[in-house]
């Protein structure tokens, strides 16, 4: 039962103006949470930030935690639509992989807090903190399988072993580069991104 709840999403607002509340508490909790820590961020600092009333919050969200859990699921929705809406168009699926490495890297930008909000999931919230790289991988596995079937992509390997491995490279150099560094990738370090994918996604005989 409890790992079934930390799934579960309260309904959004009906009015437009009640779903531009919630998501301005949201992007209150992303900051308070970065900033101070799960359990030092208070929820009048959060409303404070959001510039809403104590008990507004309470119209749309329980406790803490259920605003630190709906800030983690939106999260995970927004990056995943991102990055779908960025790859749609592409055919190929090593194009399709630089693109959703850079589409990473700009959401990393914007939500620096990303990466602090997941470890803090990892304690507060663990099957939630599952529940986010699950779903990830769910759909990425999914794309993998299709790209095989079209002989875009090597078919010895494993699709959820290499779909792990690239959140993993994703996660490794969003926090090198855009958190540490400040800044997107360069050129040259795009170049040998796409390099490494190249070579370690296509099967030897189609690569470019």
């Amino acid at each position: 039962m409890a790992r079934a709840s930390a799934f579960a999403t309260r309904p959004l607002p009906v009015t437009a103006r009640g779903q531009r509340t919630r998501q301005r508490i949201l992007d209150a909790a992303e900051e308070v949470f970065g900033e101070r820590g799960y359990h030092q961020a208070g929820i009048a600092e959060i409303t404070q930030r959001a510039d809403v009333a104590l008990g507004t919050f309470y119209l749309y969200f329980p406790d803490k935690h259920a605003v630190f859990a709906d800030l983690v699921r939106t999260l995970n929705h927004t990056l995943r639509r991102e990055i779908q809406t960025a790859v749609v168009d592409i055919e190929d699926r090593v194009d399709q992989e630089v693109a959703g490495f850079e589409t990473f890297f700009r959401f990393v930008e914007r939500h620096r807090n990303l990466y602090l909000t997941m470890a803090q999931a990892q304690a507060v919230a663990p099957d939630l903190y599952q529940w986010h790289y699950e779903t990830l991988a769910r759909g990425y596995v999914r794309g993998l399988r299709d790209a095989q079937a079209k002989g875009q992509i090597a078919p010895d390997l494993d699709p959820v072993t290499t779909a792990y491995s690239l959140m993993g490279m994703a996660e490794a150099l969003g926090m090198r580069w855009v958190l540490w560094d400040q800044k997107v990738p360069k050129a040259a370090q795009r170049r040998s991104l796409h390099t490494i994918l190249e070579r370690a996604l296509r099967p030897a005989k189609a690569r470019r």
